[in-house]
């Protein structure tokens, strides 16, 4: 490994515990939306680049954070072509809905710490032996609070991201259960939960 993806992830994470997912939106809303939350004092956006096209959104919300010091990651980032995609358009990390060990070997050499997917105990520590202590759980609503629970103990090192179906009248119940960040997407296509998680 090229990287430390622990050190990185407990400095990017620290003392936050949303973090936006704006996945196919054009990019003059990506970073209107972005700079709304960071004005908020949400720090976390995650720009999906899954979709041919979707660089473009992932570029402006990079360009839109520099000057405020903000980190953008890339998400849906499962081929090295993608990891190649994620670097010129200059995302400080990369996210994976799955655990790719070549993706995640890819993205370390370009310099982006990596954060793969993990639904399984078998996957779960398949990424610690790979050097991962921080991964994504996905999907977390259809794993369940349960899920977080039940993982702390064989696993207490690693830290949680729950994405997928986690709108904010259940972050806390998440947290509580074990994650230590919560990834959110879908849900905040509605202007409500936006004021939610701002308020």
């Amino acid at each position: 490994m090229t990287l430390d993806q622990g050190d990185y992830f407990d400095r990017l994470f620290e003392g936050r515990r949303v973090m936006a997912i704006w996945r196919g939106l054009p990019a003059d809303e990506t970073v209107a939306l972005s700079e709304r939350l960071w004005d908020a004092g949400v720090d976390l956006v995650e720009v999906p680049i899954g979709q041919p096209g979707q660089e473009a959104a992932l570029a402006a919300a990079v360009e839109a954070a520099g000057p405020r010091g903000h980190a953008v990651g890339a998400g849906t980032v499962v081929s090295l072509g993608h990891v190649e995609r994620a670097a010129a358009a200059g995302a400080a990390y990369t996210i994976a809905p799955g655990l790719n060990p070549a993706v995640l070997e890819a993205s370390h050499a370009a310099g982006m710490p990596h954060l793969p997917g993990v639904a399984t105990a078998s996957e779960v520590g398949l990424a610690r032996e790979l050097g991962c202590r921080w991964v994504k759980v996905f999907p977390a609503s259809a794993l369940g609070p349960d899920w977080f629970k039940a993982m702390r103990g064989p696993f207490p090192d690693v830290r949680f991201v729950a994405t997928g179906g986690v709108d904010p009248d259940s972050v806390g119940v998440y947290l509580n259960a074990g994650a230590s960040v919560i990834g959110m997407g879908s849900a905040l296509a509605d202007p409500a939960n936006i004021e939610k998680l701002l308020g």
